[in-house]
């Protein structure tokens, strides 16, 4: 179930920002491109933490360095969408960790998959020797990207910022 809209100052807005672009930045050097001393700067990194907000930090790592050179789209749709169909597709997907995303949509297909992987043998394989196995599934298509335009992981909190000047 979601979570209700956190209510949050500018500057827990602009420590969200600063974090995400950078989550090894320390509670000094953080504190003082927001403005805060450090003390309460870490308590708002804190208080972002326990609230959920903030969910956890990661190292980003580069696919191309580890030789992951292949980014898939898959649509996946499924016979039936019951909550057993769908609950078995979803502990499949979760053991493989080169599927990297995994959402349930709306739309022509059920999920769409964001697969990274070392080259086409292995998607073949991922495809014939998984998706293809796993009960309840009618159909997959897949699209593969030519070239990546954008990414990010940073979320947009321009909106924040507008409600917080209200």
């Amino acid at each position: 179930m979601p979570r209700s809209k956190a209510v949050l100052d500018s500057a827990s807005v602009r420590i969200l920002d600063l974090l995400q672009q950078d989550a090894g930045m320390s509670v000094s050097d953080l504190a003082e491109a927001v403005g805060l001393s450090a003390s309460p700067c870490w308590r708002r990194v804190n208080d972002l933490r326990e609230s959920g907000v903030i969910k956890g930090s990661v190292a980003l790592v580069d696919a191309q360095a580890l030789g992951l050179a292949v980014n898939v789209f898959v649509q996946v749709s499924l016979k039936q969408q019951d909550r057993e169909s769908l609950d078995v597709f979803n502990a499949a997907i979760r053991t493989k960790p080169e599927i990297v995303e995994c959402y349930l949509m709306t739309g022509e297909a059920d999920y769409m998959l964001r697969v990274v992987v070392e080259d086409l043998m292995k998607f073949q394989a991922l495809v014939v020797d998984f998706l293809t196995r796993i009960p309840g599934v009618a159909n997959i298509r897949s699209s593969f990207a030519l070239d990546q335009i954008k990414y990010t992981t940073a979320l947009p909190t321009g909106h924040l910022r507008s409600a917080d000047r209200g």
